[in-house]
């Protein structure tokens, strides 16, 4: 999980899924044979963008600087503590059976399978693997049964002396086995197991597996043996790097490169970096992406959508002084873009006793949002495909996906109201004077079991911010109506001025239809029959009830690289005014984002990402399932930090990844998403944007997509070398 633009994960328990979902590899499932109907898994909105060149054309040696977020706590992938750049050295230097292809499905990973499939169901489910007979670790043993039996056993969750932090898949495993020789592993399941080919990816050695001590520390600083084309040299946690170097015992194609080196740079120091020639390599955001792209401007991704516009907009001939110097500052640089295997999404607390606990509150929030809308605001002036996210559970051209927001439906004024009126939402009716300090009319528990945070208690470590909030805005660009209330926390439209507006645009039509039913116990003239038109300005008007006013307090970080969240939330705050919700945007550092507010629940509203998966019945069920109390009281969420599911949920997730028929587990996937989609604890808006600098004559590096980064073939092109046309997604 991450939100746009800060550097840090959060979250012990989020992180390690996060970094396996974008790493791991996911399902290959193929398309429905002898169906008339067009697969609605679809292609992926957007293609790789990595300036592919052939071999032949790339030189021997060199050392490729990229930028990476952290020098990591461990190099062990099923830590608590590892991270996106733990899993880039594992990709590296480490086996997996399958990676990524372009559509987020991965392929068979040849220098490491020659095949694997199912060979016995009845009575039990056995997967055969046949390994490639040259595959060898580093110190020349032959990787076998061995090691596939050790990462089984560490991972089973059997032996608590194991600090495992996922066992997904591991635990339904009954025994592994040598085949008829070395080079074949039998894996028997205890149950059937739909995601076999999440496992083993990565795979250690079993001298890293094979007993607690060395599964909790061994790996933690260094990898003693590994099997990729490249090692792990040296990791320099004062010089704040990492250092790959070619492995010898590489039977695959030999790494064009010599040296691999990972630094850790903050995301706003990138472009400084860059211009210094200190970087290679380098994932930036947008206002570093168009500083950048001045120098070395490019044809657009043929796999972006048509209706995008240029990175730098439509004319770069008249270029201010200041966007001079950036034209020589970044000579010799590019920027390459794409869409990042993962979504941002409206998270919305269903826990406590808020208002958001009504489901149809929560629903009348998903009906006032235009999804389009939010996803051109952040995609569009990047030229990319600004299609907002149809599933919770996969991403467009992965195998699992359909658009099920047909479950919840569009934006729609008056379905809003209509439902806010049924849940008791009076417009303009009475309100109890707020004392200061007082919440709104958000939930005070912590259903996560830890004590509830007072509105009062903003101190240092929350980093809450108020008079900065609207500085940020107007620096990051955004609309910024609104004004401070008595408890300190920025009110979006209070001040009316622009309210109604988006870019100069209408947010919605006036004149819609307001519908409801009558309550009893309800204000006089409040409701009207379905279909009655709303009273001269009822769109715009406070709800209240019991006294208490509809305002949501919306929860965003404020640190510099999050300028497209704060914008974002913006859009929303003014696109919920226009049913009569209020949002309070309470501006927090990056650091206590996660764990002080999303995490323990702290929150009305959030904005958040989540990894797209192929193996959405293992990698999503803990983001969905139901919360249960725990035996000390307290709520196990898990990763649902929403704290909104159901039994009809998880009884679908369990379905699909007990069943062998792949046709019917994305059936029941995409049965499970839509529920997920009318339940209304979250809402999927668009890919999140990557955007990445690289020096022009790297080749075959750049914005992945969803593609496994192909490490041997990294380098630099020859001197009058050209690299290939990248090709499209269609």
């Amino acid at each position: 999980m991450s939100h746009d633009g800060v550097g840090t994960r959060p979250g012990r328990g989020a992180v390690m899924r996060a970094a396996a979902f974008l790493t791991t590899g996911v399902l290959a499932l193929p398309v429905l044979a002898g169906c008339s109907d067009p697969d609605p898994a679809g292609k992926p909105l957007a293609g790789q963008d990595i300036a592919p060149a052939a071999r032949a054309r790339i030189a021997d040696g060199g050392t490729l600087r990229w930028a990476v977020d952290s020098v990591p706590e461990t190099l062990n992938t099923f830590q608590s503590d590892a991270d996106a750049t733990t899993s880039r050295i594992a990709q590296a230097t480490l086996p997996s059976m399958y990676r990524l292809d372009e559509s987020g499905r991965p392929e068979r990973n040849e220098a490491y399978l020659e095949s694997a499939e199912v060979v016995e169901t009845e009575p039990k489910q056995v997967v055969l693997y046949k390994l490639n007979q040259q595959a060898v670790w580093s110190d020349g043993r032959e990787i076998g049964a061995a090691d596939f039996a050790a990462q089984w056993r560490a991972l089973s969750g059997k032996d608590s002396a194991y600090w495992t932090a996922r066992n997904a898949g591991y635990d339904r495993i009954q025994k592994i086995e040598r085949g008829d020789n070395d080079l074949e592993v039998r894996v028997t399941f205890a149950r059937s197991y739909a995601d076999w080919r999440s496992l083993f990816s990565p795979l250690y050695p079993k001298e890293v597996m094979g007993t607690p001590d060395s599964f909790n520390d061994g790996a933690r600083t260094r990898l003693k043996v590994s099997a990729g084309p490249f090692t792990v040299r040296k990791i320099d946690r004062k010089g704040d790097e990492i250092r790959l170097t070619r492995n010898p015992r590489w039977w695959g194609e030999p790494a064009k490169l010599n040296e691999i080196v990972l630094r850790a740079v903050p995301r706003d120091e990138r472009a400084t970096e860059l211009a210094a020639g200190r970087l290679d390599l380098a994932d930036v955001d947008p206002a570093a992406a168009r500083r950048i792209a001045i120098a070395a401007p490019r044809p657009e991704n043929p796999s972006a959508s048509p209706s995008g516009t240029p990175l730098m907009g439509p004319d770069l001939r008249k270029l201010t002084p200041a966007q001079r110097k950036d034209k020589e500052r970044f000579h010799g640089f590019e920027i390459r873009k794409s869409l990042e295997p993962s979504y941002t999404q409206l998270a919305l607390n269903g826990g406590g006793d808020g208002p958001l606990a009504d489901e149809r509150v929560r629903r009348a929030v998903a009906r006032a949002l235009d999804r389009e809308k939010l996803a051109e605001t952040v995609l569009r002036p990047l030229g990319l495909p600004a299609e907002p996210v149809g599933s919770h559970l996969a991403l467009s051209g992965q195998a699992a996906y359909a658009d099920n927001s047909g479950a919840i439906g569009g934006q729609d004024t008056a379905e809003a109201q209509a439902l806010l009126a049924d849940a008791g939402w009076v417009p303009g009716g009475p309100v109890k004077e707020k004392k200061k300090g007082e919440k709104a009319a958000g939930g005070e528990v912590d259903k996560t079991g830890g004590s509830a945070k007072k509105e009062k208690d903003k101190d240092k470590d929350s980093g809450e911010k108020t008079e900065k909030a609207k500085k940020d805005g107007e620096k990051d660009g955004e609309s910024t109506s609104g004004k401070k209330s008595d408890d300190d926390t920025y009110i979006v439209g209070e001040d009316d001025k622009g309210a109604d507006e988006q870019d100069g645009r209408p947010l919605a039509q006036d004149g819609k239809q307001y519908g409801g039913k009558q309550l009893s116990g309800g204000a006089p003239g409040a409701y009207a029959p379905q279909g009655t038109a709303a009273p001269a300005g009822a769109a715009t008007r406070q709800l209240a009830k019991d006294g208490k006013a509809l305002t949501l307090r919306f929860v965003v970080p404020d640190g510099e690289g999050s300028g497209t969240l704060r914008t974002v939330a913006d859009r929303i705050g003014l696109m919920l005014k226009r049913v009569g919700i209020r949002t309070e945007v309470t501006k927090v550092s990056d650091e206590s984002y996660f764990k002080d507010h999303i995490a323990s629940g702290q929150y009305d509203l959030a904005l958040y990402s989540w990894p797209g998966s192929a193996f959405p019945a293992t990698d999503a069920r803990p983001i969905y399932a139901k919360p249960v109390p725990a035996a000390d009281g307290s709520l196990n969420v898990e990763q649902n930090y929403t704290r909104v599911g159901t039994d009809q949920v998880d009884q679908l997730f369990e379905q699909a990844v007990s069943t062998l028929d792949e046709s019917e587990s994305r059936s029941l996937i995409r049965k499970a998403d839509s529920r997920i989609w009318a339940a209304a604890g979250s809402i999927p808006l668009y890919q999140r944007p990557q955007l990445t600098a690289a020096r022009t004559d790297l080749a075959n590096a750049g914005a992945f997509g969803f593609t496994a980064p192909v490490f041997e073939d990294m380098g630099f092109l020859k001197k009058g070398a050209k690299g290939q046309p990248a090709p499209s997604a269609s």
